[in-house]
């Protein structure tokens, strides 16, 4: 994964000004660029870091410490001797004492195996996690890259409606002066072409709106100018059969398995608690204590010291007892969540397929109207001007035509977004 990424990265383009993107260049700009995927990957690297014995409690525990106390005091002695009384005020003391010691956890009911697998399971989870993260990055930025495409296409067809519309403005005129037409038609005429340009309008700025989205996704300048030139090719090889059988591919499912393991593990190491805890120690001590006055003028020590040390937990109220029990729920929780996801992601299989196998059957004939109307149009326009249709038969073309087209992409579209969504859930989306 970490090769796959470098590869990735290594592989983007270099982004200016008005600069043409194509597909493969937005996929790259996305995944090198994409918070989410960073967020993901620290995820991974934050799992990896604690997936030690250190962290799950095996390995030893070495401490060290030094303690150096200075202090005054005054002493009065008196003896049966009264020759040996002593009075000594301000005397001085100094007391230091420095300490190595070790601990290693001998035996605690396997809570450090249990916890060590817990660990490991979480790193794997956090890397189907960055997997699913990638895979959605790639779905949305194709997604919104065809939806760019898909407005496009929107707005050639108003152009070539437009196309037509003046045509039709300057047969009128040409008729209106040599008495053969009225102005009406030529009003409406104007008026009709007026509504388009109006339209054209507002469909640039569909447009220009759908590149700031795809710009929000690969963390650019929502402003920078780009320029798509694609087409939408959607891929028949999909099946149903297939699509269902690629769910146990999806980094969701997997990592919901993962919790589940997850959580059997945690049931070991609440279940641990109940068991006696078995630890050797050792270490070094050095005592030093100095009198300026008194009895002890100088007492020093020093020397290792080895031992083992036992707890046995009686009874605390029954805590490790009731902390297992919830532990053994949120394990049934978690295979109960998977079972939701499977069946979830199983229905959106489906669906999405259906959606998909229909806007398939439909797209071979959509082609074949829109160039039907195209054709219509044409030949329309010059009966038009032959005055041989009227101005009602060229609107009615011109609709049409713009119907076919907008009818025509969407289904391209619809068909292209289902088969990025079977993959995607599929964790087979490539380009």
């Amino acid at each position: 994964m970490k090769r796959f990424l470098i590869i990735i990265i290594l592989a983007a383009p270099i982004f200016g000004n008005a600069q043409q993107l194509s597909l493969q260049d937005a996929v790259n700009l996305a995944l090198k660029n994409s918070l989410d995927i960073q967020l993901a990957k620290n995820n991974v690297d934050i799992t990896t870091i604690n997936n030690s014995y250190g962290v799950a409690g095996g390995l030893p525990v070495v401490t060290g410490g030094v303690t150096d106390n200075e202090q005054v005091t005054s002493i009065s002695q008196k003896y049966s001797d009264p020759a040996r009384n002593n009075n000594s005020n301000n005397a001085s003391s100094n007391t230091l004492s420095a300490n190595v010691t070790g601990s290693f956890l001998l035996y605690n009911g396997m809570r450090v195996v249990a916890a060590k697998k817990r660990l490991e399971q979480l790193e794997q989870q956090s890397q189907q996690l960055l997997i699913s993260q990638i895979q959605n990055t790639i779905a949305a930025v194709m997604t919104k890259y065809y939806d760019i495409v898909r407005q496009q296409s929107y707005i050639k067809t108003i152009n070539q409606s437009i196309v037509v519309s003046q045509q039709r403005l300057d047969i009128l005129k040409t008729q209106k002066e040599v008495g053969m037409a009225n102005n009406a038609d030529l009003f409406q005429s104007q008026l009709d072409l007026n509504a388009l340009l109006q339209s054209q309008k507002s469909q640039q700025l569909v447009i220009d709106q759908a590149k700031s989205d795809l710009l929000t996704l690969l963390t650019l300048n929502a402003d920078s100018a780009i320029m798509v030139k694609d087409t939408i090719i959607v891929s028949n090889n999909v099946s149903l059969d297939s699509a269902l059988t690629s769910l146990a591919k999806n980094p969701d499912l997997i990592a919901a398995a993962q919790q589940i393991r997850i959580n059997e593990q945690l049931v070991k190491e609440t279940a641990a608690q109940r068991y006696p805890s078995l630890r050797l120690n050792g270490g070094y001590n050095y005592n030093r204590n100095q009198n300026s006055a008194g009895f002890n003028l100088l007492n020093e020590s020093y020397g290792p010291q080895i031992g083992v040390s036992l707890v046995v937990p009686i009874y605390n109220g029954s805590i490790y007892k009731k902390q297992q029990q919830v532990a053994e729920i949120n394990t049934k929780n978690a295979a109960i969540q998977r079972q939701t996801l499977v069946r979830d992601y199983s229905a959106s299989v489906v669906k999405t397929y259906q959606a998909y196998a229909n806007a398939l059957k439909q797209l071979e004939t959509e082609q074949q109207n829109y160039d039907l109307a195209n054709q219509l149009l044409q030949l329309v326009i010059q009966k038009f001007q032959l005055r041989q249709a009227t101005i009602v038969d060229v609107k009615l073309a011109q609709q049409s035509f713009e119907d076919a087209g907008y009818r025509l992409v969407n289904l391209s579209y619809a068909a292209k977004s289902a088969e990025i969504e079977l993959k995607r859930i599929a964790n087979a989306l490539t380009l």
